[in-house]
């Protein structure tokens, strides 16, 4: 199998579904797309082709993501989401994959791609290194890479350690961009725990809807209801 991003989009190509594209139309609404071209190819599908090329050379993936086509950046994030997660991958290439979502989170620029890849291609390799740039990503200007600084945090948590969704949560928690506002809700969701209860009562009455939505989800029936009367009355 040719490992090259031309393969790549000639076999994307062939794949392409007008009644797919259509799905994607209704998901991605022209005003959320840019520069983003959907071409209709299913994401179990593009998923498949990546797995089948995790052995792709980085050159061949970072051109990739220079695509417009959303389906081939879908594939680049996936192949190295693939690479990070292999056995076999050495330390170098873990260090080289975190290295190019890093450099290349201008075409990283979607919360799809960011929730394909941010996992293991950042928060695994940060497990064991220095996290620092989390906190970068939290300041940043994009939502986008403020999204990616939450959504690496899961391979924390995974491991039993919810002390920095919990820090970057309370650094996010008010931000105004609806892509962070979600993770920040999911995040502390997840962590859950004494941890979710505390930032829940130290946050439920003033923090934007969607986040307090996504962060009481699996919350007992009860619990929802106090917290969302918190809320209800600091906006009267």
């Amino acid at each position: 199998m040719e490992l090259t991003a031309a393969a790549f989009l000639t076999e994307l190509d062939a794949r392409r579904s007008d009644a797919e594209l259509a799905k994607y139309e209704r998901y991605f609404p022209l005003a959320e797309r840019g520069d983003d071209v959907f071409i209709g190819v299913r994401m179990g599908e593009v998923f498949a082709m990546a797995k089948e090329r995790a052995a792709m050379p980085l050159a061949e993936v970072e051109e990739l993501l220079e695509s417009s086509v959303h389906e081939a950046r879908v594939g680049a994030v996936s192949v190295m989401d693939f690479q990070s997660r292999a056995r076999a991958t050495t330390p170098e290439r873990r260090q080289e994959l975190f290295s190019l979502y890093l450099r290349r989170h201008d075409r990283i620029d979607t919360w799809d791609l960011v929730d394909r890849s941010a996992i293991h291609v950042v928060g695994d390799y940060l497990v064991d290194h220095p996290r620092d740039v989390l906190d970068e990503l939290a300041r940043s200007a994009h939502p986008i890479r403020r999204r990616t600084a939450l959504i690496a945090t899961f391979a924390f948590v995974s491991r039993g350690d919810a002390s920095d969704s919990f820090r970057l949560a309370r650094m996010l928690v008010d931000d105004p961009a609806d892509v962070v506002q979600k993770a920040v809700g999911w995040v502390v969701r997840t962590a859950g725990g004494p941890g979710l209860i505390e930032f829940l009562d130290e946050h439920a009455a003033t923090m934007p809807r969607p986040t307090l939505r996504a962060a009481l989800e699996k919350l007992p029936a009860p619990q929802r209801a106090h917290y969302l009367a918190l809320a209800k009355s600091s906006r009267r």
